[in-house]
Order: structure tokens, then sequence, then C-alpha cells
């Protein structure tokens, strides 16, 4: 019987390397996006996609209350295997901070099935993909950050690590802190970015008002103001500046610095 991996947004950040990974090692996948069916806010299509599959890679949704009933049915058709992707320091977090990814981890802690839960830093391609591209591009990047480092962690370690845990046993019941080797001030991170360019990049250091007043006049609900100046309060109290060595550990090899990431991606 062919085993099937589910991976939740699979067009996504994370999920489209995770998926080409999993291709890569020769896996047999259901691609769960809304270009596909899927519909976090209709769970009459969740069943189609989890019937049949033996492990599933999920992202918390953004709404809350589907984490635990989509852990439910998981469990009910059959899954016996669930990588979910969450955030480091987490357990630091106040829970009305990242809601959704608060529920997800206790929905996936409290089933019967064999999870591992990787929490990640912030990604390198936050500054290459979608988050703070435009404003990059626009050579302006205004972030409520100190001078604390952060281990930035490459997506594609991110991946491979899930694509392992999704295939191999002795991850049950593990949590994972994935990030880079060392960390990086977003001074230091933005000025290797400018010099890969040749291009002048100014790093605005605001206050958390000043943040949340211009996500407010970008459109952001309120919500998400407040669990982004929450998530950088943590920054700044360095509860996620220590770099860890699981991704090193788990793949027998380096994890990828953020020198790498700029020369192979800022040319």
């Amino acid at each position: 019987m062919t085993e099937e991996i589910l991976v939740l947004g699979a067009t996504g950040k994370t999920g489209r390397r995770v998926v080409r990974t999993l291709e890569a090692a020769g896996a047999t996948l259901r691609k769960a996006s809304r270009a596909t069916g899927f519909d976090w806010n209709d769970q009459s299509t969740w069943k189609p996609f989890l019937h049949g599959a033996t492990a599933a890679y999920l992202i918390a949704p953004e709404d809350p209350s589907a984490a635990h009933p989509f852990v439910e049915l998981a469990a009910a058709s059959g899954l016996r295997r669930l990588v979910l992707l969450s955030g480091r320091g987490l357990d630091k977090t106040p829970p009305n901070v990242f809601q959704s990814m608060h529920a997800a981890e206790k929905a996936v802690r409290e089933s019967d099935l064999d999870w591992t839960i990787l929490r990640a830093n912030n990604f390198n391609q936050n500054f290459s993909e979608e988050i703070w591209q435009p404003e990059i591009e626009a050579g302006r990047l205004s972030l409520p950050v100190d001078d604390t480092p952060e281990p930035f962690v490459d997506v594609q370690d991110i991946a491979e690590v899930a694509a392992l845990t999704l295939t191999t046993d002795n991850h049950q019941g593990q949590t994972y802190d994935l990030t880079g080797p060392e960390g990086v001030t977003f001074t230091e991170a933005v000025s290797k970015i400018a010099t890969a360019t040749a291009r002048q990049i100014e790093l605005v250091k605001l206050t958390p008002a000043e943040y949340r007043e211009a996500l407010l006049a970008q459109g952001a609900p309120e919500e998400v103001a407040t669990e982004l100046n929450g998530m950088f309060e943590a920054m700044r109290k360095g509860h996620l500046a220590t770099p860890t060595d699981d991704i090193a550990r788990l793949l027998n090899r380096p994890a990828t610095s953020f020198d790498t990431y700029v020369s192979e991606t800022w040319r």
C-alpha cells in the first residue's frame, strides 16, 4: 500500500519547499491549497485530502478554532504522523499572541498521533519573499527592532527537517527549535543585503507604538498588529537570540548561514 503524505499550504513559503524536497526523495504527495480545493473555512473540503493519507505537514490555520477539529478529523481518518510548523519561543509568548499557533500546538499535543513540532525563528526568506521584501526593494525597512541578534533560519533547512520527520521514525513527541547557525542583527542583515545588491537600504528602528500605527495604516487588523508587536518584543528580550544545533544534528550538516542565503539570493 502506497503511503501518501499530505502537505498543507503546498504553495506557501515552506510548503512548496517541503513538496519539492519530498518529491525529490520519491514520496507520494497530496498537495493541499486553495488552488487544489482545500479551504480552512470549509470543513467539508478537509476529509478528501485526509482520507487515506498516512502523514501530514501542517501550518497553523489562521482561525484558531479550526485546529482542534482538523487534528481530530486527521486521527479519525487514519493519519498516523503529523508534523506541525510553529514559532520559536511560543512557550514564552502570551496566549493572546499567535493564538493560532497556540491552538495548533495544543491540538497536536493532545492528540494520539505521532506528532513532531518544528519551532522556527524568523526566516531568511522574509527579506526576499513577501513580508519585508517590498520595503527592502524600496530601500527602507521599518521595524520595532534593536541590536539583539536573530539567528534567522533558512526555509530550505526547515523543509528538509520537515521531510525527515515526516518519513523517518524516532521523532514522535519531539519539539525542535530550528535556527540559523549564528545570530545576525537587523542592522547587519540589511547591510549584507545592501552590499550584495550595491544599493542603499535604510533600517528604521520604530517604537512598538509607531509600528502598530504603521500596520494599522496599511490596513492590518488590530489583532495582527498585537501579534507582530508581541513577536518583536520577544525578540528584543532575547528569547529567540541563541542559536540551536537542532538542524545540524538532524540533517548531519551545518544550518545554512545568513551569508550563504544572501549570496544565493541577492545577486
